[in-house]
């Protein structure tokens, strides 16, 4: 999935014995976790997130970056603190699922390539030239409607990556406005609702950037894998336990950005205030 990508990747995602009507046990959902990657995962998202900090002081604060509010950033991406979100929200949807079957396929092939595959994509796109060459090709694929873009649409669509990930970046969005009026940094007349609206009228602009990243990546991540082995994905996001992975993968990692976002409206709203002061 997108969020993961788990998730996400992206992106980025459950067998009625008596088992599962006493939960997962930590163990299972430490394996699962594990074997999805995302420790890694978060390892990077905090990357990425230093990255926008730095993009969010150039466009917001006075005088740009400042070593204080790289520290700052570095202190809200922290990835103990991540790790411990998604983990807890993780296990909490999972509870009652069939994490076996989610083992089942993450501990063997292909899903243990297509789990190196998504990470290694994730941190590659880092680079800003590849991430500007994975656009172009993604691109490319889309005009000559090749059998392996319509493979990622198709698995796209299944796990519902690119609504799923829509919603997660408007209540981020929304997020770090209520950070930023929290921290009275926004101008009078400025509230939770007028914030709201000004975030709706980003979705068609997010839905593009959104549909964009998740084309180029999973094209760029999937590349190597035969269409055997993507198909055999796609039939396993299809299966209950696919589903419910997704869905709780969205869970846990949305919950966890809403947090950040507003994090980073608190901070950057203390960072405003102080310089006009």
């Amino acid at each position: 999935m997108l969020r993961t990508l788990t998730a996400i990747t992206a992106a980025v995602l459950m067998s009625s014995t008596p088992l599962w009507a006493q939960g997962n046990g930590d163990d299972q959902i430490d394996a699962l976790f594990d074997a999805l990657a995302l420790p890694e995962t978060l390892h990077i998202m905090r990357e990425e997130g230093l990255d926008y900090g730095d993009t969010l002081a150039t466009d917001m604060l006075p005088g740009g970056a400042s070593p204080e509010w790289a520290a700052a950033v570095s202190q809200i991406y922290d990835t103990e603190m991540m790790y411990e979100e998604v983990r807890g929200a993780l296990g909490e949807a999972l509870d009652g699922a069939d994490v076996d079957a989610m083992l089942a396929f993450f501990t063997s092939e292909p899903g243990r390539t297509i789990i190196n595959l998504e990470v290694s994509a994730r941190r590659a796109m880092l680079d800003d030239a590849v991430e500007q060459a994975s656009k172009e090709y993604a691109a490319l694929a889309a005009t000559d409607a090749t059998p392996r873009y319509a493979m990622v649409t198709e698995f796209i669509a299944i796990n519902d990556l690119i609504d799923g990930n829509v919603v997660g970046a408007l209540n981020s969005s929304y997020a770090f406005y209520v950070g930023l009026i929290d921290g009275g940094a926004m101008p009078a007349g400025v509230t939770a609702e007028t914030a709201l609206q000004d975030v709706w009228a980003q979705e068609a602009d997010i839905r593009s950037a959104t549909t964009e990243w998740a084309y180029s990546f999973l094209l760029l991540a999937y590349q190597p894998l035969s269409d055997a082995d993507l198909q055999t994905y796609i039939a396993f996001s299809e299966t209950e336990a696919g589903q419910e992975l997704a869905d709780a993968l969205f869970i846990a990692f949305n919950g966890m950005f809403d947090d950040l976002s507003r994090a980073l409206g608190l901070a950057a709203s203390r960072f405003m205030v102080s310089r006009e002061l």
